[in-house]
């Protein structure tokens, strides 16, 4: 595998799964559940993740309290080889956190505190640290704004580094004016499909993506749940399949499918392979719990898209 260094900035969260929830019971009434389990998670630390089981050397940049939920997450990103000396402690916030309760179709409606997220700022990371660094990946730029976002994500162009954006928040043409200054920066611009329609008000994801092209990103790669992902760039538009599972939760399945295309891109595939070796990673986070979900072994994901002829369908 080719060597990649990436620093993955901004959205870090503490996820509480609870399995498998149908209604919250009345009252103050208990309710007896199959599983409760902590991961790692966000649009920055999700990702990172699973970069660094797929062979990544990953850095986390981002803000957390000095609280307990701090402190576990701190164990669990260190415990799958990210680097967190990049992640600043903040005394007056709480650590970002979710709780999901998952349905048994796999639907995760949930609960979230934006906590640290929103008090990081581009005056917590020294841009000289990314020296060295392959890949910027910026889960959020929603919270820092689109001219910090895009003085992040310019200072890595000018580095070397490809560049790549994942938003949390949902889709909202107000959230797209906010970060619109760091798109003409980002080559890679990764939000779903619910995402990418009520950013732009687009009838049609292919539209809504030319929409963040003519804005200056440099390439969509859109996920679309069980129908696989569409990737956009000015010269091409690739629709590609998802694989058949058997869905248990599906927390995590965007920040898997960033980090498995990002990983084939950085490998020398082209973007239709790439998407497809996104789909796969994004396969094996929905048949588990969690974005810590599955080996991300690259040989086996490799394997499973070798496995299904169909290739990439150009429209």
């Amino acid at each position: 595998m080719s060597e990649m260094k990436v620093a993955v900035v901004g959205v870090h969260v503490l996820d509480t799964h609870v399995l498998t929830i149908e209604s919250i019971p009345a009252g103050s009434e208990g309710q007896l559940v199959d599983t409760i389990r902590f991961s790692p998670a966000g649009t920055a630390g999700g990702t990172g993740v699973v970069l660094s089981r797929l062979g990544a050397q990953v850095h986390s940049f981002g803000a957390l309290g000095t609280d307990p939920v701090a402190d576990a997450l701190l164990g669990m990103l260190e415990g799958e080889g990210v680097d967190t000396t990049g992640l600043v402690r903040k005394d007056d916030v709480q650590t970002s956190a979710s709780v999901i309760p998952v349905r048994p179709n796999g639907d995760r409606p949930a609960w979230h505190c934006i906590g640290a997220n929103a008090a990081f700022t581009l005056g917590d990371l020294d841009l000289a640290s990314l020296d060295g660094f392959t890949h910027v990946h910026l889960g959020g730029p929603e919270f820092l704004g689109g001219d910090a976002a895009g003085q992040l994500l310019a200072h890595a162009r000018s580095i070397g580094a490809t560049t790549s954006v994942d938003l949390l928040a949902p889709g909202d043409p107000g959230i797209l004016e906010w970060v619109a200054a760091c798109l003409p920066h980002a080559d890679h611009v990764l939000p779903n499909d619910e995402q990418l329609l009520g950013l732009t008000g687009a009838s049609t994801l292919e539209e809504g993506a030319r929409v963040l092209l003519e804005m200056g990103a440099g390439c969509v790669a859109v996920t679309r749940g069980a129908q696989g992902a569409l990737v956009v760039t000015a010269e091409e538009t690739l629709e590609v399949p998802a694989y058949p599972i058997d869905v248990v939760d599906t927390t995590g399945c965007g920040d898997a499918f960033s980090a498995g295309f990002l990983r084939g891109l950085s490998h020398g595939s082209d973007l239709g392979e790439a998407a497809r070796l996104g789909c796969a990673t994004a396969a094996q986070v929905a048949q588990g719990v969690g974005t810590d979900h599955g080996a991300y072994l690259w040989a086996e994901i490799e394997a499973l898209v070798a496995g299904v002829p169909e290739e990439p369908r150009t429209m």
